[in-house]
């Protein structure tokens, strides 16, 4: 059984733009947490390391006019609860936990949002369990094959995850507001730092945040390597909606934009879009009205389209689509 630590509630008062209600639900023994605001159809967000659902919040007020938007925190993050220890944190545990949660919510007719880790667990989720997903928005991620150092260095273009992994578990000792902010191309603000950081009272809860670049498989044995496999096979006959949304100001999954437009037949239905000014929390750089830009989603004759609201500091560059290799 997991052994779990709690971060205390008043670690979480005064958190600047997130005024959102706690909902909790109880699995595998651990308290979850989620925000769950609006009604009509379910957008689902999953965030990814070190963030949490604090990164969705520019979401809320835009998407809950027309939606059902919830958020939650993997177990390790957030207000969710923290496992004591690395072995605990595998990929089939976080894998788990989102399954649970959808089933526990009974979610269905999904809108799912993923970015970073909540891309290489949420994406075999859908691949898994098409019939809860009625659409995909995929944002700065990637499903890596796990065939070998060298393959993984084609596909995320050169050096980059492995010196962030290699530096990841000092940058863990640090506050995580730190690593936000190396994420992001605008300069934030110290009390939203301190949000970022919130969930972790020392480095004891700092387990899972410490596992993650880890868990990134690089060889065919590696746990999560059949969960890639399976979903590059399954998104490869996708045929539902899907939004391709990367930022060109992240220098480890930037490009992955093109891997998926040519991995998934839907993708190229919609516009070919990259986020200008926005590092690889593009939620946080440009996720809502405060940073100038907000986007909803809708149906439309079956094709998912997006709306952009521009100000004067923001350009949407379309990309081009080429070759680019899938496997």
């Amino acid at each position: 059984m997991t052994d779990f630590l709690r971060t205390p509630d008043s670690a979480f008062d005064n958190l600047p733009g997130y005024p959102f209600a706690p909902h909790y639900v109880n699995i595998n023994g651990g308290r979850l947490h989620y925000i769950d605001e609006g009604q009509g159809e379910i957008i689902l967000c999953l965030h990814g390391e070190p963030s949490w659902s604090y990164l969705y919040r520019k979401f809320f007020p835009v998407l809950t006019k027309s939606y059902r938007i919830i958020a939650f925190d993997f177990f390790g993050f957030g207000k969710s609860d923290k496992p004591v220890h690395e072995d605990d944190c595998t990929y089939q545990f976080h894998a788990d936990t989102l399954k649970m949660f959808v089933e526990k919510l009974d979610l269905q007719n999904i809108t799912l949002v993923v970015q970073d880790w909540g891309g290489l667990i949420g994406l075999p989720y859908a691949a898994a369990n098409p019939g809860r997903i009625k659409r995909l928005v995929i944002m700065n991620t990637g499903l890596p094959s796990g065939k070998g150092v060298r393959s993984l260095m084609e596909f995320i273009k050169g050096f980059g995850f492995f010196m962030w992994r290699r530096a990841s578990k000092g940058l863990m000792a640090k506050p995580v507001g730190k690593t936000i902010q190396m994420g992001c191309k605008t300069k934030l603000p110290d009390d939203v730092k301190n949000a970022y950081s919130a969930p972790f009272p020392d480095n004891t809860y700092k387990a899972a945040a410490r596992k993650f670049p880890f868990l990134v498989p690089t060889k065919p044995s590696d746990e999560a390597t059949p969960f890639m496999q399976m979903a590059r096979k399954e998104l490869a006959q996708w045929n539902k909606p899907v939004l391709i949304m990367f930022s060109d100001g992240d220098p480890i999954t930037g490009h992955l934009d093109k891997f998926f437009y040519k991995l998934i037949p839907t993708a190229t239905q919609n516009p070919m879009i990259k986020i200008t000014g926005a590092g690889h929390f593009l939620q946080e750089d440009k996720g809502g009205g405060n940073c100038g830009v907000y986007w909803g989603v809708y149906e439309e004759g079956g094709c998912l389209k997006s709306y952009w609201h521009q100000y004067p500091q923001i350009q949407i560059a379309t990309i081009p689509y080429g070759p680019y290799s899938v496997f």
